[in-house]
């Protein structure tokens, strides 16, 4: 963990770059940093993963709507300032990435964040001994 998952209509594929999007985002949250400029995110724990939604439903149905939704979920213990720090910057990467769309056409953009309390946490591999030692995610 940190895991972002985007998943957004599937008439963006033909309009936006969604693995530019994923890059953009992956390389904002490895430059955020906390109140005593640590990494907020270790290198070996940041993962974004993008899904189109082949069926959906949005508003009336009227016009040819997207929508994008951003989840990011991420261990607890940072504080509220952290926590707005990445919201903002994710925002902003989100904006950036799709403001030639919002100026031409209809689209939702959501960002929600939440912090786990997991009943069940394993994790496995061996990204993070890539990276050398970093605190947990």
């Amino acid at each position: 963990m940190p895991h972002l998952v985007v998943l957004y209509t599937a008439n963006l594929d033909a309009e936006s770059d969604i693995a530019a999007l994923c890059r953009s985002l992956a390389d904002a949250m490895l430059t955020i940093r906390d109140e005593v400029d640590r990494p907020v995110f270790p290198t070996g724990g940041v993962r974004v993963l993008a899904y189109p939604a082949t069926h959906s439903a949005i508003a009336d149905g009227r016009d040819d709507y997207a929508f994008v939704y951003l989840n990011l979920r991420m261990g607890r213990g940072r504080s509220d300032a952290v926590h707005r720090r990445v919201g903002d910057r994710l925002t902003a990467v989100a904006n950036a990435h799709f403001a030639p769309l919002l100026a031409s056409r209809p689209l939702g953009l959501t960002l929600q964040i939440d912090e786990g309390s997991e009943t069940f946490d394993a994790k496995l591999g061996n990204l993070h001994a890539r990276f050398g030692a970093q605190r947990p995610c």
